[in-house]
C-alpha cells in the first residue's frame, strides 16, 4: 500500500470517528430537548442512556480502530516501519482502554453508580453518574484517578451528570 493510500485510509477513518462523535451528540441533544427535567424518571433515564451510549459507541470505535491496526499489520504490502507503527498504536490504545476501564471499575466500587473515564494527552475527564459531588467525594476520584493513571491534579476534571 502507498503512503498516499495509507493517509486516504487513515483520514477515512478518523472522519469516521469524528462523524461517530458528533452523531452521538446530536443523539444525546435530541434526547435533552425530548425529556422534561422536572421528571426525575425521565431524567434518570437520559443519564443512563448518556452513560450506556456512550460505553457502547467508545467500545464500538476502538474496535473499529484495532481491525484498523490489525489490518495494516497483515497486509503484505505495508511497509515494516507501518507495520511497527500499526502495532505500537495497537497495543497504546489497549493500554489505555485497559486503564479506563480499571479506573472506571475502582470508581464505581467506591460507591458511585457509574463513571466514564476518557484520557487524552491534555487531561483526565471523569463523568460520575451523580447530581453532584461533595468535596470528600471529589477527593476519593481525584485519589483514584491519580494513583491509577499518574496524573496530575490539575489535569483531572470531574464532571457530576444526572
Amino acid at each position: 500500500m502507498t503512503k498516499k493510500k495509507k493517509i486516504i485510509v487513515l483520514s477515512v477513518m478518523i472522519g469516521l470517528l469524528i462523524l461517530t462523535g458528533y452523531i452521538n451528540v446530536a443523539l444525546n441533544n435530541s434526547l435533552s430537548n425530548t425529556t422534561n427535567p422536572t421528571t426525575s424518571t425521565q431524567t434518570s433515564a437520559v443519564t443512563e442512556s448518556f452513560y450506556t451510549t456512550y460505553k457502547t459507541e467508545r467500545e464500538s470505535t476502538r474496535m473499529q480502530e484495532i481491525q484498523f491496526y490489525e489490518a495494516i499489520i497483515a497486509s503484505s504490502t505495508s511497509s515494516e516501519e507501518a507495520k511497527e507503527e500499526a502495532e505500537k498504536n495497537k497495543l497504546d490504545l489497549i493500554n489505555q482502554m485497559e486503564k479506563e476501564l480499571v479506573v472506571e471499575g475502582i470508581i464505581v466500587g467506591k460507591g458511585f453508580d457509574d463513571a466514564i473515564v476518557t484520557q487524552s494527552s491534555a487531561n483526565v475527564n471523569v463523568f460520575i453518574k451523580s447530581p453532584e459531588l461533595n468535596s470528600s467525594e471529589v477527593a476519593i476520584i481525584t485519589d483514584v484517578v491519580r494513583e491509577q493513571l499518574g496524573v496530575e491534579i490539575d489535569k483531572i476534571i470531574i464532571i457530576p451528570s444526572e
